[in-house]
């Protein structure tokens, strides 16, 4: 068997995490199986579509490296086209044939025409509300015989088609994540499967694709499972081989529940926005519900595909914690090559000078979770204090006198320091801590009123990495502004 995964979204927004999550799943399946991975866009939904979410998704995905073999995609004019052979993998081009095939239900007997009206069927739940009975389908039109049906049909009577499920019994199917699920047909509503305009709802529509595109294993989110009844009566009706089922659980906030766009960024395009890394993206996506080993957290792509496993994937809902991701993608910055770094980070430092903006960008870059946080960062190098506190310039209990003999001697030692001294924060550290130790005196009672005398606030950066960017002749002016300070203070 050759494995087909597909990742069939809706265009009626943006890319959830979770979309992105599931799709990524199938992909890693499909390449681990030596498979294909397929994207279809289902859009049998025009009251919700929304006009360029389908090319919208596409550069997403492209853009955090998750990319189908075949299927729907988009040309080098961004325009979106079909790659394949097994029909359309935009929905509603196959709408003529999901109609064939809801007509060859009905025929069987295992559809129905309905003919009630809107008004009815919310009198009908409004009744069931009251009785605090489950909102579904009372049946009304299974007792419509078939030959007055075909009349009202053809006279053109507004109606859907519904699937004319089993009243009794049960259906089991073994899940690849859950093990074995068991649903009662009495629980399971006679679902609509051709509406009022034509249009299959995504109960057939996704079966028949799926059949007709020999997709050999679904992989979508749990609130789909208690759909996974109606969509095996259709491949049973057909007498086709369903697919493998599993069912990924949901993505929750730290307070357990459901990860909404109400408590915060759920777009992955939102968090490429931010100065997320797309392989950070990934590789944390990955793991939210599964990982490899347990003994790591940074994965190259080729890594998760050898380890994935459906089976392995917890059951349980699981949490998004940010931190973790913000931990994660400032590793990938780290491991960034330079000019990689520093090319990323220059366009969140638009005006600052040129010859600066490398600097700032190695300075800053240990304190970088997302590229987004350039800014706010590199303030603390290009805005000079235009006060300094004297009593934060003193280390613990050092008095004004003691923390101004020290800057004097910092000050000789930056005017001092060689070219090979100031090649990088590293080398200046070296420097500074190795004079320190010559003079007898300790890190802290030179370093901290240095770091403010620069920076001129608490907290700041490295003193090293200020001096870095900085140069000497500005270091030198700081912290002589500070010495005065401390002097008039004393005085």
């Amino acid at each position: 068997m050759t494995v087909r995964t597909r990742f069939a979204p809706s265009p009626t927004g943006f890319l959830h995490i979770g979309g992105l999550r599931t799709a990524l799943y199938q992909m890693l399946f499909a390449k681990k199986s030596g498979g294909t991975f397929i994207l279809r866009i289902e859009d049998t939904d025009k009251t919700r579509q929304v006009e360029g979410a389908a090319e919208a998704l596409c550069k997403t995905l492209k853009a955090v490296g998750v990319l189908p073999d075949e299927g729907a995609w988009l040309n080098e004019n961004g325009a979106l086209i079909e790659r394949g052979d097994h029909g359309s993998y935009i929905q509603s081009k196959n709408t003529a044939r999901h109609q064939a095939y809801a007509a060859k239900l009905v025929e069987a007997g295992r559809a129905y025409p309905c003919f009630c009206t809107e008004e009815r069927l919310q009198d009908m739940r409004k009744r069931q509300e009251e009785a605090h009975t489950p909102s579904r389908y009372d049946r009304t039109c299974r007792t419509i015989s078939v030959e007055e049906a075909r009349k009202r049909v053809e006279a053109g009577e507004r109606h859907v088609i519904r699937l004319a499920l089993p009243a009794t019994g049960a259906v089991a199917f073994r899940d690849e994540i859950r093990g074995d699920v068991t649903f009662k047909w009495s629980e399971v509503d006679d679902q609509v499967i051709i509406k009022s305009d034509g249009m299959a709802t995504y109960h057939l529509a996704s079966t028949c694709d799926d059949h007709d595109m020999e997709i050999t294993h679904v992989i979508r989110g749990e609130e789909w499972i208690s759909s996974t009844p109606k969509h095996l009566f259709i491949y049973e009706s057909f007498d086709w081989t369903p697919p493998a089922f599993a069912h990924l659980p949901l993505l929750l906030n730290a307070d357990r529940s459901k990860l909404s766009k109400r408590q915060g960024d759920v777009a992955v395009e939102d968090y490429l926005t931010k100065g997320y890394l797309p392989k950070a993206l990934v590789n944390f996506v990955a793991l939210l519900g599964w990982n490899p080993s347990g003994e790591k957290e940074i994965y190259e792509i080729d890594e998760l595909v050898s380890a994935f496993d459906l089976s392995k994937i917890n059951k349980s809902g699981a949490v998004v914690n940010f931190e973790k991701l913000d931990w994660m993608n400032a590793q990938y910055i780290k491991s960034l090559p330079e000019d990689q770094y520093v090319s990323g980070v220059a366009p969140y430092l638009e005006g600052i000078d040129a010859e600066l903006r490398p600097r700032i960008s190695l300075a800053i870059r240990d304190r970088i979770a997302k590229l987004t946080d350039a800014p706010a960062l590199a303030s603390d190098f290009i805005t000079a204090p235009d006060h300094i506190n004297a009593d934060a310039l003193r280390f613990k209990t050092q008095s004004s006198k003691e923390a101004a003999d020290h800057l004097t001697t910092v000050r000789e030692w930056v005017d001092g320091l060689t070219e090979a001294e100031m090649d990088t924060p590293v080398s200046l550290e070296e420097a500074f801590k190795r004079k320190i130790a010559e003079a007898g005196l300790r890190n802290g009672e030179v370093l901290w009123p240095l770091r403010v005398a620069l920076a001129g606030k608490t907290p700041s950066p490295p003193p090293f990495d200020l001096i870095y960017v900085l140069g000497k002749q500005c270091a030198v002016q700081r912290i002589q502004k500070a010495i005065e300070a401390l002097a008039h203070h004393a005085s």
